[in-house]
């Protein structure tokens, strides 16, 4: 008899002896009133064993039957070693004819042996002491969230903490770029100075590939992310990756409380852009920073001093490097675009390594050997262009010289230069038509002018002067 039913005993005991009535025997045993007057009729008709359910020792309607889990066990162990109960019970279905249920199977297996099931509950993590000094050790994190309200679009919040006392840093962006990061990690330099480590998850604005296969290389720059080879190669941060979330449970929990506080601030506010938003975040980080910072264990300060010499050394300790090779033409590729390198003292070589440094407003520089060279942003396609067109301008202008009556030419709109030779294609007919105010042939538009400067209007140039007399459409023949 199981205990539930010791204490349905009792209660219909006291109503036996009248002590209590049937309603309210049902609501201590937590039964209707026509289920208590059954069990009470069963009761005193059989006693205690009246109490106990009926279905108890019979045998299950749906248990299998005869040798089947010994069957199946078997099979399992002769061919389908290592199969999860419901692939194999499905391959037994389906190749041995032998139909069982996927559970049933997993309860067979469990009882044997045979099959341990998954692991339950994660890896244990242990609460780590928190650093004993201010700067000591930063966690970064962005956070993406409908930070204006769920009908305004998702940007990311970046957020820079300070492990032995909570103080914080905030930007906002459209994603978790390493722009945002970069931002938010000048914020916190400029107003507390270089921190010794940053602990930072996995993500690759943060980490290189390399950089996590092989942690002796670490203390090189080149191994790293973007992000990391400002952070390590040029302020000397040391870099530290989290394996899961809980391992930066400070940032993430004050993502929690930001997620609701500043929220709510915005939206008092009236603040729905992110230009807008990011004016306040410092004075908002600094007042609850004020407000629920802690004290260190230790005072000391362990930030480093960051005073560039001056604002090129400042802007550089915040740019990104990349190595290229100096080509033939002395130029530069990078990131889509052609750079060229300009005659001046002290120019590389064809072959050379230069080093460019990007600047977070976009600005390039390139420093060899110390030096910083001048470079211009060179298009090879419009200076071929215009290569091409001084050269049939200059190339019409002498052909109209050594012949002054030159047959029914056409000029280009706004440009007093005479249009090279061999270019268009006039019909005497529509020639005639045009100095009668007539309208041109439809097959022959007019020309777009040289010094048009809208974007994509580009005049008829000859680019080959094989051509030196203009074209013209044989006369019809008689007849038509």
């Amino acid at each position: 008899m199981s205990s539930r039913e010791r204490e349905r005993m009792i209660v219909l005991e006291a109503v036996k002896r009248g002590e209590v009535s049937v309603g309210e025997a049902a609501r201590r045993m937590g039964l209707s009133r026509r289920q208590t007057i059954r069990l009470k009729r069963r009761y005193l008709t059989a006693g205690a064993g009246g109490i106990v359910h009926r279905a108890r020792g019979r045998r299950p309607g749906n248990r299998s039957q005869g040798s089947l889990p010994e069957q199946a066990i078997a099979l399992y162990r002769e061919q389908y070693a290592g199969f999860g109960p419901t692939l194999a019970a499905e391959k037994m279905a389906e190749r041995d004819g032998v139909i069982v249920v996927s559970e049933s199977l997993r309860r067979w297996l469990i009882d044997s042996g045979d099959w341990e099931g998954p692991a339950r509950g994660g890896k244990h993590h242990q609460r780590r002491a928190p650093r004993a000094r201010f700067g000591e050790l930063l966690q970064i994190d962005g956070s993406p969230h409908a930070w204006f309200g769920p009908q305004r679009p998702r940007c990311c919040l970046m957020v820079l903490v300070d492990d032995a006392t909570g103080r914080f840093k905030l930007f906002l962006a459209a994603e978790e770029t390493t722009m945002a990061a970069l931002v938010v990690l000048r914020k916190w330099v400029t107003a507390y100075g270089v921190p010794v480590e940053i602990y930072a998850d996995r993500n690759t604005v943060y980490w290189a590939p390399t950089a996590l296969a092989q942690p002796q290389l670490r203390d090189q720059r080149h191994v790293h992310s973007e992000w990391g080879r400002v952070a390590v190669g040029n302020l000397g941060i040391g870099l530290i990756p989290a394996h899961s979330p809980q391992a930066k449970g400070r940032v993430e929990r004050l993502n929690a409380m930001l997620q609701d506080r500043l929220v709510k601030e915005l939206a008092l506010r009236g603040i729905t852009d992110i230009e807008s938003a990011n004016a306040m975040l410092d004075e908002f980080a600094d007042e609850l920073s004020a407000r629920f910072a802690k004290t260190p264990l230790d005072p000391r300060d362990a930030h480093r001093v960051f005073a560039p010499q001056d604002a090129r050394a400042a802007q550089l300790a915040f740019s990104v490097d990349f190595e290229r090779t100096v080509a033939r033409d002395h130029t530069l590729s990078f990131q889509g675009a052609c750079w060229q390198i300009p005659p001046q003292v002290g120019a590389p070589r064809p072959g050379a390594q230069v080093t460019l440094w990007r600047a977070m407003d976009g600005a390039v520089r390139c420093l060899w050997q110390g030096r910083e060279l001048i470079i211009e942003r060179y298009d090879p396609k419009a200076q071929r262009f215009r290569q091409r067109l001084q050269q049939a301008t200059a190339q019409g202008e002498d052909e109209e010289d050594e012949a002054p009556a030159a047959p029914a030419s056409r000029t280009l709109v706004g440009d007093p230069s005479p249009t090279p030779p061999g270019i268009y294609r006039i019909h005497p007919k529509a020639a005639r038509k045009k100095e009668g105010g007539g309208i041109a042939h439809h097959d022959h538009p007019a020309p777009a002018s040289v010094s048009d400067t809208a974007l994509g209007s580009r005049p008829r140039v000859a680019l080959s002067s094989g051509r030196t007399r203009p074209v013209s459409h044989k006369p019809p023949p008689p007849g038509r």
